[in-house]
């Protein structure tokens, strides 16, 4: 199902031992978008650390109660590694941290995690099962990229206000971005593959797509409903091949 990022920030953790914190964001590898953490608040307590929660950690989300549900205890997470607020989120941090929650790695060795979109790519799975990806990590949060500006082929567009997260494939599909500059009001889904770039020092994102393509693409309000057949017109407009196919090729070739 496709969700907002926006929807998601507010949920509640709850360990096996009670409530801890609040979702405020997500934290993804930018070669692929998929999201890998989400990080809470959790008030006062740990308040000078930034607390990660990885995803195969999760044993349950409520949309209803507004829960997600983790087979953690509170202890568990606050002598798990330190990740200062300031500090970035380096492979070697990963590394204790995997290991410490007894969590397979997803980057490198014979316990490899991986989202059904990174099998179904077969380049991308060459790519993380062949050699030792070492020490680098390419992670970002939603807050890192919210608000960067967006350039088309031939100038600037709009700004990102937000992301559309497959929660069964834990990746986002879409930047939500704001072309106020050039229709009040308008926003439109541009997804993360159809990018060119990303100058991660101006905090711009350019797309290989004319600003007039843009302007013409179907419009994304908070009350669209997310479906399919919404995909395959955005898709379409874009000329763009739909990730599903890719999923359905796959599939046949089984």
């Amino acid at each position: 199902m496709l969700v907002t990022a926006k929807t998601l920030r507010g949920y509640k953790l709850h360990c096996t031992d009670g409530e801890i914190g609040t979702v405020t964001e997500f934290v993804f590898d930018d070669r692929d978008w998929t999201i890998r953490y989400f990080v809470i608040e959790t008030g006062t307590w740990l308040m000078d650390r930034q607390v990660l929660i990885s995803l195969q950690s999760l044993t349950e989300v409520d949309e209803k109660t507004k829960y997600f549900t983790a087979n953690l205890t509170k202890k568990q997470i606050e002598e798990s590694p330190p990740l200062y607020k300031a500090d970035p989120i380096s492979r070697q941090f990963e590394t204790k941290y995997h290991q410490f929650y007894g969590i397979p790695s997803y980057w490198n060795g014979p316990n490899l995690y991986f989202t059904p979109n990174m099998m179904n790519d077969s380049a991308v799975y060459k790519e993380i099962t062949q050699g030792d990806r070492g020490l680098e990590a390419d992670m970002r949060s939603t807050d890192n990229v919210n608000g960067r500006r967006v350039h088309a082929t031939d100038g600037e567009i709009g700004h990102i206000v937000d992301f559309i997260i497959d929660d069964e494939a834990n990746v986002i599909r879409y930047l939500v971005v704001n072309i106020h500059n050039w229709l009040p009001g308008k926003k439109v889904l541009i997804a993360p593959e159809w990018i060119e770039r990303i100058g991660w020092d101006d905090s711009t994102v350019f797309f290989n797509v004319l600003r007039e393509k843009i302007k013409q693409a179907p419009e994304y309000t908070d009350a669209c409903e997310l479906n399919r057949d919404y995909e395959k017109e955005l898709h379409k407009h874009y000329d763009r091949e739909g990730y599903w196919n890719d999923k359905a090729a796959e599939a046949d070739k089984k």
